[in-house]
């Protein structure tokens, strides 16, 4: 299959797969996809705020028509980017695992406009966070969880096509899914692939997100449709998990070292990912796998301490 160009908008994989793409893959922007068959139809994800769900929306009815009904929405994992936007697609069944389901209500729209409007009193980590998100709008959005929820893989059907469902959290999220679609070749993995950008570990275990992977490389599929970047193969899946293998072994030594997390991630130099958006979110991948390596222990930096010391390292 040939690739879709990297531009904004909704691109045909074929066969009644849609991947909806928002360059440049940073802070917020984020990918959707869709799946139809038989007139029904099931939405990967919406987006971080009310108008970009709705301006997506208006670009998959105009592509398949507006007799194709969204009868099921899966949302991969609970980052308000690929969840957000629920609110719009009315009448659908929306999905999610279960650690998913609950790890949205920690994180509401609501808490993430008060943070933005704050941000200015928040030091290094509020403006870092107001860089970051200020192009999105966190007004009016109604919290909107999932109606049904799942924990190790489920089955759904658009039309006669079979859509599997499959947890591989916790790793990037507490709950993160693969949506795949093994008669179109087609793969949709939230974020457990960013593609020429830097993953970001919020939960881990780091094997976990290693083996899932692997697990999408192992899949006989064309189009591999990243949380975050271009549509990839499996190959870009693997390139994920060397910049993961290579960041536990290199944080593990420091680790060993006596040296502080924040020592590591400002130590760990990026080689070959040096050219990945990002880099900075080596900060959070430093300090999550410095809690796994302690197995728990110790005092932990909250998110506004990593978003400051995120900022110092951008600005390097």
């Amino acid at each position: 299959m040939r690739r879709p160009p990297y531009t904004k908008g909704l691109h045909d994989l074929g066969s009644g797969c849609f991947a909806y793409l928002q360059p440049d893959g940073s802070w917020g922007w984020s990918n959707a996809g869709l799946v139809t068959d038989g007139g029904e139809s099931l939405l990967v994800d919406t987006l971080y705020d009310l108008p970009l769900t709705a301006e997506m929306l208006r670009a998959m009815r105009r592509a398949t028509s507006a007799a194709v009904r969204i009868g099921t929405l899966v949302n991969t994992h609970a980052n308000g980017d690929h969840c957000y936007g629920n609110q719009l697609v009315k009448g659908a069944t929306i999905v999610a695992s279960a650690a998913s389901a609950a790890e949205m209500d920690e994180l509401p729209a609501d808490r993430m406009a008060m943070l933005l409007k704050n941000a200015p009193a928040l030091g290094a980590g509020g403006a870092f966070l107001a860089r970051c998100f200020s192009s999105f709008d966190f007004e009016g959005i109604v919290h909107t969880p999932p109606t049904e929820t799942f924990r190790g893989e489920c089955v759904r059907r658009v039309g006669a096509k079979e859509v599997r469902l499959i947890e591989v959290g916790p790793a990037h999220t507490k709950g993160d899914v693969l949506v795949h679609v093994p008669a179109d070749r087609v793969v949709f993995t939230g974020d457990i692939l960013f593609i020429d950008g830097t993953p970001i570990m919020w939960a881990g275990p780091v094997a976990n997100w290693i083996a899932a992977c692997e697990r999408i490389a192992a899949m006989d599929v064309d189009a591999v449709v990243p949380g975050h970047g271009p549509v990839t193969d499996t190959a870009g899946a693997l390139r994920v998990r060397d910049y993961l293998v290579y960041v536990r072994d290199e944080a593990r030594k420091r680790f060993d070292a006596g040296l502080s997390p924040e020592d590591a991630a400002r130590d760990i130099a990026l080689g070959d990912f040096s050219s990945w958006g990002d880099a900075e979110r080596i900060v959070v991948n430093v300090h999550t796998l410095y809690r796994e390596f302690s197995g728990g222990k110790g005092n932990q930096a909250n998110a506004l301490e990593l978003f400051a010391l995120m900022a110092e390292l951008a600005q390097r």
